[in-house]
């Protein structure tokens, strides 16, 4: 194994023991990603995230997410340009009461993807900014992906897979740790339109730390 790919591996590894001595709570996200390719370079991307505190029906979060991309190079490198709205309720204290809070989002991001033998990796570099509420903020996010496909070689149709992903939040000012993600998760790949995953991510904050079950859908149309 090369040496960026056995680094990349160890990241993966070795981030969720920070969490282990913080808080923990459980929570569901239901997750969908869409994308639309216009022709060989441009694509469109949307995203619907449904979060939430418990199994469902306790919102934490409502984020609709949008943008348009270009491919630098086909189906290794794409730039995209994108909006997101966020609609996020949180308790107040160890209260039962709410709050809600609206953000608007702009945000840059180049994807990249390399191939080592079955094993896929995707980084992903993001730029942020967040209009929050009367509050102004930027934020970098990377975000490092693996995909191993078990009963094929290739991410092809019918195909089993193994998933996990990190993802480091970057604030620009003052607490510059923001949050971490791990997750862990398999996938089936139905087609070349459709994949599906189940997974558990794990979400440290300076303060402690929640686990997530993620149900997600990724569509090409």
């Amino acid at each position: 194994m090369k040496k960026n790919t056995f680094a990349a591996l160890l990241v993966l590894v070795m981030l969720p023991f920070l969490g282990i001595s913080q808080n923990s709570e459980l929570g569901n996200w239901l997750i969908v990603f869409g994308n639309k390719q216009l022709n060989s370079k441009w694509n469109l991307h949307a995203e619907v995230q449904y979060r939430n505190y418990d199994a469902i029906g306790d919102l934490e979060q409502l984020l609709l997410r949008t943008g348009i991309g270009y491919n630098l190079t086909e189906n290794n490198n794409n730039l995209l340009l994108g909006y997101g709205y966020i609609k996020s309720e949180n308790y107040v204290g160890q209260t039962d009461n709410k709050i809600n809070v609206n953000e608007h989002r702009i945000f840059q991001q180049f994807i990249t993807k390399q191939h080592q033998n079955r094993l896929n990796i995707t980084h992903r570099y993001r730029f942020e900014q967040r209009f929050v509420e009367d509050d102004f903020k930027m934020r970098l996010r990377y975000f490092l992906s693996l995909n191993y496909p078990l009963n094929h070689k290739n991410l092809e149709d019918k195909t089993w897979y193994l998933s996990s992903y990190n993802e480091l939040f970057i604030n620009t000012e003052n607490d510059l740790f923001d949050r971490n993600r791990i997750y862990f998760g398999t996938g089936y790949k139905l087609n070349k339109a459709i994949k599906f995953e189940l997974g558990w991510m794990n979400q440290i904050f300076s303060s402690g730390s929640r686990d997530q079950i993620n149900m997600i859908a990724f569509i090409n149309f």
